[in-house]
């Protein structure tokens, strides 16, 4: 994650040169007769940076008004009935919870016992291991009771079902909503498969003995080279049926149930048949949904709940398509358009991108912190940016001390780059503003930058930025000069800021700003 100290690396570069025509008009020195010489000499006499005004990003339809990860139960409250039923279900809770302590102990017991001794699993399973023996998968029988005994303590004393798994042999990976921490339970009883879960999980007390029972595909989502062993392991899996199924919960996140958010592509590229299975969770008064609450809250509601209903629904297997270089996007869409249908909601262009945003708004203190989200599945698909990335932009945007609906105002944001309100400032601002509303939202911030970068004429304005401001001598920016022109130019503030702009270009420390430097700063976020 980015740090929140301000750096205009990416923003402000662009449009950093396009102000200096009026130091040059005003200026007598020779360094500003020698800038003049090479603007003339790479623009040609035009004004490389038009496209500021002329090509600014699309106005799209804003972000959609769904919340997908937001829980429905309020805090504490819920009126007289809610807090008449805790209190009455107070002695029941504390059954359930020794009930639920009592299962943990028998499972972890029993687990510890059927991997003693497995190599496979010494220590954590291993890329390429074999499948459990079939003793061993006899001995787990008892953790999955345990396992259902556990749904038992949280209130889930019947659990509705339609449909049927089908086969191994003709659906070897099973994909599934998420939308609380019920599901691997569930299925850990139903199906005892082989999952895909973060490498984090596997440092959990008794949870983490019991994943790798489960034979666990590691994974960091972050990392290409681990996604990329994922699938291959993925792939070797599903082709053995000496394993069992493989489970993966394709929108990598809990969602509240009332939407679906956008698919990752790990189960679709081996290109194996795939049996959706669809959970629903019927209430009234409680949220089952794990999104903005905290596990120990969750869990006590519903510890104090007469009972919790769940239902599970086996759809039909959906295959492949024929076309192998359209597998895996064709694939997963025809998966969730499936599973939309049989829950009855809508498909959105959220992603598990969105509920790191949202949670490091929370973490930041900021309120309406679902006005952050930008939709990162299309985000990424219309412009190439990552997660990472629109994090790193998030603490920039952070940094302007958005307001209680999520807007930066002009003023903040020219105080973050050490700009000052001059047409040249608001003409950078309102290349973000499309409305005119004098504040953006991190959605404009966020799609402003990458419209930016996508700009033919983005490296041809870099190159005569550098030319402006560099020694024609060393063919190099010095702090000095850098100062020189920026004031003129930009009539930025304070030595602080400027030290820190210079830091920012000079990348390598010399106290020099080379061509290198500076277009690799420039570029930072160019595709």
């Amino acid at each position: 994650m980015a740090s929140t100290s301000p750096s205009p690396a990416s923003l402000s570069t662009p449009l950093l040169s396009d102000s200096i025509a009026p130091a040059h008009a005003h200026a007598t020195n020779g360094h500003a007769t020698n800038h003049r010489h090479h603007h003339d000499d790479d623009s040609d006499g035009g004004d490389p940076f038009a496209f500021l005004s002329e090509d600014r990003p699309p106005r799209d339809r804003g972000p959609s008004p769904a919340d997908p990860f937001r829980n429905g139960t309020p805090a504490w409250g819920g009126g007289a009935y809610a807090w008449a039923r805790t209190l009455l279900l107070l002695p029941v809770a504390a059954v359930r919870l020794a009930l639920f302590g009592l299962a943990i102990a028998i499972g972890y017991a029993a687990t510890w016992v059927a991997l003693r001794g497995w190599v496979d699993t010494r220590g954590r399973p291993r890329e390429g291991g074999g499948p459990m023996p079939a003793w061993r998968r006899r001995l787990m029988w008892i953790t999955r009771i345990s396992a259902r005994c556990i749904l038992f303590s949280f209130g889930y004393h019947w659990i509705r079902k339609r449909g049927r798994p089908a086969p191994r042999e003709l659906a070897p990976i099973v994909v599934s909503n998420h939308i609380s921490y019920i599901e691997p339970i569930f299925f850990f009883y139903e199906l005892f498969p082989t999952i895909v879960s973060s490498e984090s999980h596997d440092a959990l007390p008794f949870v983490g003995t019991i994943i790798r029972a489960m034979q666990v595909i590691y994974v960091d989502r972050f990392s290409p080279a681990s996604r990329k062993a994922a699938v291959n392991e993925i792939k070797r899996k599903a082709a053995c049926n000496s394993f069992s199924w493989v489970l993966l919960f394709p929108e990598g996140t809990t969602t509240n149930g009332r939407f679906l958010i956008s698919f990752q592509h790990g189960a679709f590229i081996p290109g194996y048949p795939v049996q959706p299975v669809v959970v629903r969770y019927p209430h009234v008064h409680f949220d089952q949904s794990w999104g903005n609450i905290s596990l120990l809250k969750l869990m006590f509601k519903m510890f104090t709940q007469f009972h919790n209903f769940m239902e599970v629904e086996y759809l039909p297997v959906v295959y492949p398509p024929e076309i192998k270089q359209e597998n895996a996007l064709h694939f997963a869409e025809d998966t969730s358009y499936a599973m939309a249908r049989a829950l009855n909601v809508m498909p959105t262009s959220y992603s598990y991108g969105d509920s790191m945003i949202m949670a490091r708004a929370v973490e930041a203190g900021k309120v309406n912190c679902s006005n952050y989200m930008v939709e990162m599945a299309w985000v990424k698909d219309i412009y190439g940016v990552s997660t990472a990335e629109a994090m790193e932009l998030l603490e920039h945007f952070l940094a302007m001390n958005p307001d209680n609906d999520g807007r930066v105002k002009a003023q903040d944001f020219w105080a973050h780059f050490g700009l000052d309100c001059s047409p040249l400032c608001k003409k950078i601002f309102h290349y973000f503003d499309l409305g005119i509303k004098e504040s953006i939202t991190f959605r404009q911030f966020l799609v402003g930058c990458a419209h930016l970068r996508k700009q033919p004429l983005f490296q041809g304005a870099c190159k005569t930025a550098f030319e402006k401001c560099r020694d024609p001598e060393t063919s190099e920016i010095s702090r000095a000069q850098l100062t020189d022109v920026l004031r003129l130019s930009m009539l930025l503030p304070s030595d602080d800021k400027m030290l820190e702009l210079f830091k920012t270009f000079d990348i390598d420390g010399g106290e020099k700003i080379s061509k290198d430097d500076f277009m690799t700063c420039l570029g930072k976020f160019r595709s």
